[in-house]
């Protein structure tokens, strides 16, 4: 047991300096996309940038599920604008969107606060909508709502939606247990251990995948009480 932690510990390690080492060729890729030189082919320098982005998110979600696991992290719950959030998240990856010609929309009233840790959820969002743009076909929705105690924040898309068998694995995926091959199961855990740090009273987050929620596609769902 103690040489399994020790090695976890090395893991966690690894996996910072992969993250720091992955931000700099993101931000060297930023600054190639911003000043490209005569004969630079702009399609691969974006495909590489957004592939090294999606593999710096997984290193993230590494990385605080480690500190989860360990309980060396816990929720900084705070009360939040949930559409000025959501409104920066969309700024965020707008420029993204656009250039795979996908419309990314936002629906939230502007009255709308919510309790949760920013950071976290921040993260969850982000995957969720980087996720959305590789299934979608022309359309990402992100919208937030009070519904039954709970926030809710949706990210769906009009893509071919998710496979059966893995809204069949609703259970296992509350279990925490491995579920259908598909969308990144890895995104998928990770929203589902910040969902359950988030508690109120006897009531816990959850998540929900479901399809042809407003658009045809996948909808996947983060609920916070």
């Amino acid at each position: 047991m103690k040489r399994g932690m020790l090695f976890a510990d090395i893991l966690a390690s690894l996996i910072h300096d992969m993250k720091n080492s992955l931000w700099l060729v993101i931000n060297t890729l930023e600054a190639c996309t911003s000043n490209p030189r005569p004969g630079s082919d702009p399609d691969k320098i974006f495909t590489l940038q957004q592939e090294a982005k999606r593999l710096n998110t997984n290193l993230i979600e590494l990385l605080t599920l480690y500190k989860i696991e360990n309980e060396r992290i816990s929720p900084n719950i705070e009360e939040l604008n949930v559409a000025d959030f959501l409104d920066e998240l969309i700024l965020e990856n707008r420029a993204a969107a656009q250039a795979q010609g996908i419309t990314l929309n936002c629906e939230c009233d502007q009255t709308l606060n919510g309790y949760f840790d920013e950071g976290l959820i921040r993260g969850v969002v982000n995957s969720l909508i980087g996720n959305g743009m590789r299934y979608t076909a022309d359309n990402l929705l992100v919208s937030a709502a009070n519904q039954e105690g709970y926030l809710t924040i949706r990210v769906e898309d009009d893509g071919v939606g998710f496979p059966q068998e893995m809204l069949a694995a609703q259970d296992a995926i509350d279990n925490h247990v491995a579920i259908a091959e598909g969308r990144t199961q890895l995104g998928i855990y990770f929203a589902s251990m910040v969902a359950r740090m988030h508690r109120n009273k006897d009531r816990e987050g959850y998540i929900r995948l479901t399809n042809g929620h407003r658009l045809k596609g996948g909808c996947f769902s983060i609920c916070l009480p």
